[in-house]
């Protein structure tokens, strides 16, 4: 296995081949990463004259042994650093060239091979998603089972005087898993990717999910429920913070939002697959509650056999020094020579201009995990990518959409129903977050994640306000349980296309190669530490506070990650995830300035004032390539600028 130090690889090797030898330029880049005033978007190849590129390439290939593939390599630069002008350029044929033409007309044509691996990742997903909703139901019937019923109008704790000791008990039990997540398994999953590379972590964390089900269904005792809870915590921290990061890091540019975003329609799919095993073994009697937590298990067995069928992430293995098992990877996922060796290269400068900004920055380039997670705190460039993905991770906490799918059965037996019909209305929440995922994946890489979420967060507050509300209709009246169940699902509808998707696609991809397992992480740690607290205190909460008061809280907080979410949160759609560098260079207090006095103008004089002909704002500048490519891919189609 190879050491820490050689993620990069050692300093001869590491310095042939690189874009950044003139020190001049290399100091430019460097600074232009670190404070982007001018929010430019600039390919790292872009100014290298055409005779220094390709004896870069040249010796890129001499470093890593990479000779057989140096024709692919020289042409393959010449197109990333023109890929709009790729017509123009001499040495790349017809057959070349049609290849570059397919890739933007029909971009959801691709090897079946990535497909494959966006299958397991979505299977992955739903493990996810079935682990979350399997204590939905039980949480009817569980307590009861071990003795800790929470009252308050009936049962042995009124006598006892322990039911406000059993609600918070009920909720650290089902807040175990996101504990474990925030405090544990999301940490080690970043020495873990280091060692052990993608795939292998998403097995481990297969295997838990796979055992982890099969002990809760077995407990005698609380305490063992919740000791299986913890490793079923472990599995789901691996798989969050790994899948959408390899899905990242396999996905082509101009989709990948549409495919990392995979995790949130299936990890919906899996709330659905839950709440419908709930409903199927609801009258089996007293190992109902079992069943319930044990069947998640199911899922896991193909993810633990089919992710050794896959490539391994090319990205790390760029980052081990293994260029020839990382071309031979990208050549899977790509399909063709020449888009597996443009790639190849690209992502190559890019790795050597994030290594120039971590030295500039006065930082070891050869970190401890430790020293890395400073850095996400103290590299401008990294810290603004670990607010944007904790704002985005907390905001989808505050939402309150973890109420109602760690609770949706209790909110609804609180609107008077059975134990029925509270899992079939719980079934029909897991139906709302299934099918109201799937336009994410048309529009996430059009509207992009910013506007998405923009759009549903005030949705998602008034209608979780209004369906705390219609608890005030008579218990007696039909309409009372009906308008619940109308606001609740129509507060999914919104959540399912905007929040839901976004917070795992954005933290997979705003992190640098360098730190991104350990972005992850955090990004994840986050997440799930409001995960907990949602879980630990919503019982309490719901005997405190009342369904409506709770519901009200949760609304005010959708408004709170609005403002947010306007304020600190940069767009990520059609952008590499190197390009992304530049995007986070540009400072928070140029990106604040811009949304209060620009966008939000714009945005007044448009919509409420009806003005017509005003002229779009726009923060970053693209170069010339760079926004034809992005014009091209959002019409689909190529202009006759690009024509054969």
């Amino acid at each position: 296995m190879a050491s820490y130090d050689e993620k990069v690889e050692a300093p001869s090797d590491r310095r042939r081949g690189s874009v950044f030898e003139d020190q001049e330029k290399r100091k430019q880049s460097v600074a232009h990463l670190t404070e982007n005033l001018s929010g430019e978007i600039k390919n790292p190849l872009v100014d290298i004259p055409r005779e220094d590129l390709l004896r870069e390439v040249d010796a890129f290939a001499d470093a890593h042994d990479l000779h057989d593939i140096l024709p692919e390599l020289r042409k393959g630069a010449l197109a990333a650093q023109s890929p709009a002008a790729f017509e123009t350029i001499e040495e790349l044929n017809e057959e070349d060239k049609t290849q570059l033409r397919e890739e933007i007309e029909h971009r959801w044509r691709q090897p079946r091979i990535l497909y494959f691996a966006i299958v397991l990742s979505s299977i992955a997903a739903a493990i996810q998603g079935w682990d979350q909703t399997g204590s939905n139901g039980a949480n009817l019937s569980f307590p009861q089972a071990f003795g800790i019923d929470e009252g308050p109008d009936e049962g042995p704790c009124v006598e006892a005087g322990t039911c406000e000791r059993n609600q918070w008990l009920v909720g650290l039990i089902n807040s175990m898993p996101y504990f474990a997540i925030f405090f544990f398994a999301a940490w080690i999953s970043d020495p873990l990717n280091h060692w052990l590379g993608r795939r292998w972590v998403i097995f481990i964390a297969a295997v838990f999910s796979l055992c982890a089900p099969i002990g809760m269904a077995c407990t005698q005792t609380w305490e063992q429920l919740i000791v299986t809870r913890i490793l079923l915590g472990i599995g789901m921290g691996l798989k969050e913070v790994t899948v959408p990061v390899y899905t990242a890091e396999i996905a082509p540019t101009m989709i990948r939002g549409g495919l990392v975003m995979s995790w949130q329609v299936w990890t919906a799919f899996g709330i659905l697959l839950g709440t419908s095993a709930n409903l199927a073994v609801k009258d089996v009697g007293d190992i109902a509650w079992r069943l319930q937590l044990g069947s998640a298990f199911i899922p896991a067995v193909p993810l633990c056999i089919g992710i050794f069928f896959v490539p391994e992430s090319p990205r790390w293995l760029m980052s081990k020094g293994r260029h020839t098992k990382a071309y031979k990877s990208l050549l899977r996922f790509r399909g063709t020579k020449l888009l597996a060796a443009r790639e190849l290269f690209f992502v190559h400068a890019q790795m050597q201009a994030e290594e120039a900004l971590v030295e500039q920055a006065g930082l070891a380039v050869n970190a401890t995990f430790f020293t890395r997670l400073v850095e996400i705190f103290t590299i401008p460039r990294i810290r603004r990518a670990t607010q944007a993905s904790g704002i985005v991770m907390i905001a989808q906490q505050m939402c309150g959409i973890n109420i109602i799918a760690f609770y949706s059965s209790t909110v609804f037996a609180e609107a008077g129903a059975s134990v029925t019909n509270a899992l079939l209305a719980s079934w029909g929440f897991g139906i709302i977050n299934f099918i109201f995922a799937w336009p994410a994946v048309w529009t996430i890489d059009t509207y992009g994640r910013r506007t998405l979420l923009l759009f549903t967060f005030p949705n998602m507050c008034w209608t979780l306000l209004a369906a705390g509300l219609c608890y005030y209709i008579p218990y007696e009246s039909t309409a009372h349980l009906a308008m619940i169940a109308l606001f609740v699902y129509l507060f999914d509808a919104f959540y399912s296309p905007g929040e839901g998707p976004v917070p795992f696609t954005y933290s997979a991809e705003v992190f640098p190669i360098s730190h991104r397992e350990v972005g992850m992480s955090w990004a994840v740690c986050t997440n799930n530490f409001w995960a907990t607290v949602v879980s630990l205190t919503f019982p309490r909460q719901l005997r405190a506070f009342g369904i409506t008061g709770a519901f009200g809280f949760y609304a005010a907080l959708n408004a709170l990650a609005f403002v947010m979410i306007f304020l600190w949160l940069p767009e990520t759609k059609q952008r590499s995830l190197e390009e992304l560098d530049h995007v986070f260079a540009v400072t928070t207090r140029k990106h604040m300035h811009y949304q209060v006095y620009t966008v939000a103008p714009y945005w007044f004089k448009t919509q409420i004032l009806r003005r017509k002909g005003l002229t779009p704002p726009q923060l970053y500048h693209f170069s010339d390539d760079a926004a034809d490519v992005n014009k091209i891919v959002g019409t689909g189609k190529l202009g006759t600028k690009y024509a054969a």
